[in-house]
């Protein structure tokens, strides 16, 4: 979709989905905050990218600095592993 190939596609729901597998928690704290803030704007325009296709957008994560990260995104981060 507009050059983003998405980790997957949940049809009946309309939902397009991210997988994040990293686990940042375990990063140095300076590393883990420059890296979840580009995540995060990452996952924003991707968010932007699947609403605007008339998808939903869900993430999956499983850091949970990640998901407490933003709350913005519009609890995008709702399937945490």
């Amino acid at each position: 979709m507009n050059g983003k190939n998405f980790d997957a596609l949940q049809l009946a729901a309309r939902a397009l989905w991210e997988v994040k597998t990293d686990n940042f928690d375990t990063y140095p704290p300076e590393l883990r905050r420059i890296v979840l803030e580009d995540q995060v704007l990452e996952l924003q325009y991707e968010r932007a990218l699947a609403l605007a296709c008339g998808f939903n957008f869900r993430v999956g994560v499983r850091s949970a600095a990640l998901e407490s990260l933003d709350r913005n995104l519009d609890n995008a981060c709702n399937a945490r592993k």
